[in-house]
């Protein structure tokens, strides 16, 4: 049995290390097979000495987190070990500090992953940039974040948020109400991130001057948006002459987001997805950022991830 011993300067340190009923520290425990028990002002990992090596690795890095200010969650946990299973925990030190914007009940929205550390530089440095990757990766959530940010700041006067109306495999027939009420469905993912950054009453105010349009990719056709922040969400259900027409429609003063997981075509058969497409047309162009995610950037419940993980085995071993 191998032990290592770290020193911990305050009690507070250790209750953001554990989690509430350890449940942090059991991650790591269960990753690298130790055992970590802590008395009084010192830690003490045992089991195997590649398990402790590693495991003490992971504890110093949260450490270093929790030391600068940062908070501490079974998300971070499971990323850490990641990246210590990689040999590059030091990169996490990227991420402190780096709040994007405030909700509407004062809560700072970050990038939890590298991956979504490199996106939201991306968006801030380029005019379109094109995210592509699974589920729960915080593609949406944090272009919407961003486009407050923006706004907020008065770097663009509107915000237009887009998708196209393809059901998920359902038919979902003729919906009741007017035309708003049809396609608010479709759309709902995106008022729910808006819904978070402004909250309600402020979004709805916004709507009614005209800074905020939320509508499907088919009201895009004609226009020229200036000014904008415009966000194109699950672009993986466009067609190639819906995403060159969305494209076109940029106007000075404006930024573009285009997002889509490539997994997750809801097309008809024989059908070509825009996103697909557009990927390998604009590859190279300056002032145009292409950002993929992997099931690392997951930041959703862990079984998202291992979903995800399968998925892509199950892909790879049919090809």
């Amino acid at each position: 049995m191998f032990e290592e011993k770290i020193n911990i300067d305050r009690m507070e340190q250790a209750a953001a290390l554990f989690g509430n009923l350890d449940e942090n520290v059991k991650i790591i425990e269960q990753a690298y097979g130790v055992e970590i028990v802590c008395r009084d002002s010192e830690l003490k990992i045992s089991g195997d000495p590649e398990g402790v090596e590693k495991a003490a690795r992971a504890v110093k890095t949260l450490l270093s987190l929790i030391n600068r200010g940062e908070s501490v969650s079974t998300q971070n946990v499971r990323y850490c070990v990641s990246l210590v299973n990689e040999g590059s925990e030091e990169k996490v030190n990227a991420l402190v500090g780096d709040c994007v914007c405030l909700t509407s009940k004062g809560k700072p929205v970050k990038p939890k992953t590298l991956g979504q550390k490199r996106y939201c530089t991306a968006i801030a440095t380029h005019t379109i940039t094109i995210g592509v990757g699974p589920a729960g990766t915080g593609k949406t959530y944090l272009a919407v974040a961003l486009a407050v940010k923006a706004f907020r700041a008065q770097e663009v006067n509107r915000i237009v948020l887009t998708r196209p109306a393809v059901e998920a495999g359902e038919k979902l027939g003729f919906l009741p109400g007017d035309l708003q009420q049809k396609v608010d469905p479709y759309l709902r993912p995106l008022y729910d991130a808006l819904f978070d950054m402004l909250g309600a009453e402020t979004y709805q105010r916004y709507v009614e001057r005209g800074n905020i349009e939320v509508a499907p990719l088919a009201y895009m056709r004609g226009r020229t948006l200036d000014d904008s922040f415009i966000i194109l969400d699950e672009a993986q259900n466009t067609t190639p002459e819906q995403m060159k027409m969305f494209l076109t429609r940029l106007g000075f003063g404006s930024k573009m987001v285009i997002t889509g997981d490539i997994t997750q075509i809801d097309l008809p058969d024989g059908k070509r997805s825009g996103l697909k497409e557009v990927l390998q047309i604009l590859k190279g162009i300056d002032d145009i950022a292409q950002i993929r995610f992997s099931e690392k950037d997951v930041v959703r419940h862990k079984l998202v991830q291992d979903i995800v993980k399968a998925y892509e085995k199950y892909e790879e071993a049919g090809r």
